[in-house]
C-alpha cells in the first residue's frame, strides 16, 4: 500500500503515544480520486485513534485500519436505510447558487436556518432566493445572510482565502491540539477507570457527555460508543437534531434533552460534568461559555475530565463565532474551486465524495480523547483538545499529490448490516476499525430521540446487529 499520512503529530506529545508504532491500514490505498488526497486523509484519522488506542490499550497491533471499511464509515449516512429509504441529504434550498459576480453556498438543513435564510433574502420560495442572490455579489449574500443568523459562504479560490483575514487562524497550530490540565490532580471518588480486558470493549465504564450535533462531533462519540463507553448524547429540545442524521450517528448511545437555559436542566448537566471522565462539545465557539461548559469551566469543575472540542471555524480568527458545516468550509477554502466542473450550462463549483471534512475531524477528536485518556492513566489529570473543520481542510489541502495520474481502485464494497430499532428496520455500515482483524460492530441501534434521563447508565447485553453480507 501507499503510505498512509500521519496525521498523529498533534498527539505524539504524549509519550506513550510516541513510542507506539503507527496503526497499519490494509486494502486498496486510493479508490475515490480526485484532486486531493481524501483518501489519505481519511486513512490517516482512523489511523490516529486506532494508533491512541493501542497505545491505550497496551496492544500493539490489536487495533487497525481497513480501507474499505473506513471508504464506507465516511460515507455512512449515504449508505444508511431507514425501512429502505434513502435519506434525503441536503434540503432543497441548500447548496450551490449563483450571484451576481460567481457563487455561493447555503446550509438550510435545519428549518431555523432555512428560515432566516428566508428572512434576509426576503423571500418566499427557493425561486425567490435565486432571483434575490443575483441581484448580490457573493461577498453581499454572504454579509446579509449571515447578519440575519443565516448560513452561507461566498464560493472563494485558494488565493482568495489564503489572502483573507481568517486563513492565518485555520491554519495554525497542529490539526489535533492538545493541552494539559495544571490544576492539580483530581481527588478520585471511588477508582479511577482504567480499560476494560475485552479488546471489543476496551472502554467500557467510560462516561461521555456528548454535547456536539450534525455529523463531526457525534461521529467521535458513535466511535467511542462503539468501543463500549457510555455515551449520553444531551440536545436542546428547540433545537432539535435532523432525524436521519441523528439515526447514523447513533449507534451505540443514550439521547436525552435538556434546555441549559432552565435551572433544572442546567444542574442535570453539571452534575453529569462532575462524574464525567469526557465531555464532547460541538458548539459554535463560545456558545457554551454562558453556561459554564467551556473547557476551561469544565476543567475547573473536575479536573480530572477530558474537555474535547470541535467547531467549523476554530477558537480565533475574525469568523471564530460564525456558524459553518462541512460544505461551508470546503466553499470558502478553494475546495469547491478545486473540484468544479462544466456542464452545459457552464462551469460550477463542487464537492468532494464525501463530508470528509466531518469524518475526519470526528476520529480525530475520538483520537485527541484516547490520547488524553493515556495521559491521564499516567498524571492522574484530565485535559483538553479543540480541533476544527477548517484545520481539517487546511490539513487536506497539504497533502503531498502526485503529478502523475495515481491509479484508483474499485471502491470497496461495503459490508453492511442491519439492525431493527424505534424507527424501523436499518441497513448501516460499521466502525472504520479492526480488532485483531476482525470488524469492530456497534453493539446497539439508535434508541428513540430524547427518551433518556439525564443520568449515567451503562447499558449492558448481547449485540444487537447481524451481517446481510
Amino acid at each position: 500500500m501507499e503510505p498512509v499520512p500521519d496525521l498523529s503529530a498533534g498527539l505524539r506529545r504524549v509519550k506513550a503515544v510516541d513510542a507506539e508504532p503507527a496503526a497499519v491500514c490494509t486494502g486498496p490505498r486510493r479508490w475515490w480520486g480526485g484532486v486531493l488526497d481524501v483518501e489519505g486523509l481519511a486513512l490517516g484519522s482512523v489511523q490516529s485513534a486506532a494508533t491512541a488506542l493501542n497505545a491505550l490499550t497496551g496492544s500493539t497491533g490489536r487495533y487497525s485500519v481497513d480501507a474499505g471499511l473506513t471508504a464506507a464509515a465516511f460515507d455512512s449516512l449515504g449508505h444508511l436505510r431507514i425501512d429502505g429509504r434513502k435519506p434525503q441529504g441536503f434540503a432543497p434550498t441548500s447548496g450551490f447558487r449563483r450571484t451576481a459576480d460567481g457563487w455561493i453556498r447555503l446550509h438550510a438543513n435545519y428549518p431555523h436556518h432555512a428560515a432566516h435564510l428566508m428572512e434576509a433574502l426576503s423571500a418566499a420560495t427557493p425561486q425567490d432566493v435565486e432571483r434575490a442572490l443575483l441581484a448580490m455579489t457573493s461577498l453581499e449574500a454572504e454579509e446579509v445572510i449571515v447578519a440575519h443568523k443565516g448560513v452561507a459562504t461566498a464560493v472563494r479560490s485558494r488565493e482568495e482565502w489564503v489572502s483573507s483575514a481568517m486563513h492565518p487562524a485555520a491554519k495554525s497550530g497542529p490539526w489535533i491540539s492538545l493541552t494539559g490540565n495544571d490544576a492539580a490532580p483530581p481527588a478520585w471518588v471511588g477508582s479511577p477507570w482504567v480499560p476494560a480486558k475485552d479488546p471489543l470493549r476496551p472502554l467500557e465504564g467510560l462516561k461521555v457527555l456528548d454535547l456536539t450535533r450534525v455529523i463531526a462531533g457525534p461521529t467521535a462519540t458513535r466511535f467511542l460508543g462503539a468501543l463500549g463507553a457510555d455515551v449520553l448524547r444531551v440536545d436542546p429540545p428547540f433545537l432539535p437534531e435532523l432525524p436521519e442524521a441523528f439515526i447514523d450517528a447513533g449507534f451505540d448511545k443514550r439521547s436525552a434533552e435538556a434546555d441549559f437555559r432552565q435551572t433544572a436542566d442546567l444542574a442535570a448537566i453539571h452534575g453529569l460534568v462532575a462524574s464525567a471522565d469526557v465531555v464532547a462539545t460541538g458548539y459554535r465557539n463560545g456558545v457554551l461559555d454562558r453556561y459554564g461548559l467551556g473547557s476551561e469551566a469544565l476543567l475547573a469543575a473536575n479536573p480530572g475530565v477530558i474537555a474535547v472540542s470541535l467547531s467549523a471555524w476554530g477558537n480565533s480568527g475574525p469568523w471564530r463565532q460564525l456558524r459553518g458545516f462541512d460544505s461551508l468550509v470546503q466553499a470558502a477554502c478553494g475546495i469547491a474551486v478545486s473540484y468544479g466542473m462544466k456542464d452545459d450550462d457552464g462551469w460550477k463549483p463542487g464537492a468532494l465524495p464525501v463530508q470528509a471534512l466531518d469524518h475526519a475531524t470526528g476520529y480525530g477528536l475520538a483520537a485527541a480523547v484516547l490520547t488524553l485518556l493515556v495521559e491521564r492513566l499516567r498524571a492522574g489529570k484530565g485535559g483538553s483538545a479543540v480541533l476544527s473543520l477548517a484545520r481539517t481542510a487546511e490539513e487536506l489541502i497539504a497533502l503531498p499529490t502526485s503529478e502523475q495520474e495515481v491509479p484508483v481502485n474499485p471502491l470497496p464494497e461495503p459490508r453492511y448490516l442491519s439492525a431493527g430499532s424505534a424507527y424501523g428496520e436499518l441497513r448501516f455500515v460499521g466502525p472504520p476499525l479492526l480488532v485483531d482483524g476482525t470488524p469492530l460492530r456497534y453493539r446497539r441501534p439508535p434508541m428513540l430521540y430524547g427518551a433518556s434521563t439525564l443520568a449515567w447508565q451503562q447499558e449492558a447485553g448481547e449485540p444487537l446487529v447481524s451481517s446481510n453480507a
